[in-house]
């Protein structure tokens, strides 16, 4: 058994689309639209075999960076701490907010947590 995809709102697909494909090498399929109830949708394709399904509905409410029940993040292993350093200083240096340094957390893990357009939280992992 596998998860076959994640799925999460966002406010613009073109543009979270465009992020995911820039900073993440994600491939997108082609746009779904149910012009009955204007639900809109691409699944981004990764190189491990993962997905994503990005969706867009007009009567979304804002994501809030805080806790709450439900999603908590996405994490992508880059492979090494200095990939890591390299794409959160590419994000960082491309406006992107970074929530968090590269660090070592206290479970471990080699990491650095960002947003992405939304408000999404990704993991950047070793």
């Amino acid at each position: 058994m596998k998860i076959e995809h994640i799925a999460i709102y966002v406010k613009d697909l073109e543009k979270t689309k465009e992020f995911y494909a820039k900073y993440f090498d994600a491939i997108a399929g082609m746009s779904y639209h149910n012009k009955n109830t204007d639900f809109k949708s691409y699944f981004l394709s990764f190189q491990s075999g993962a997905r994503l399904e990005i969706m867009h509905k007009p009567d979304l409410a804002p994501n809030i960076l805080r806790p709450h029940l439900g999603y908590a993040h996405l994490a992508f292993s880059l492979g090494s701490e200095e990939a890591v350093n390299i794409l959160t200083a590419k994000l960082e240096k491309d406006g992107h907010k970074i929530l968090s340094a590269p660090r070592i957390t206290g479970d471990g893990y080699y990491e650095s947590v960002i947003a992405d357009p939304d408000g999404n939280l990704i993991e950047l992992t070793k």
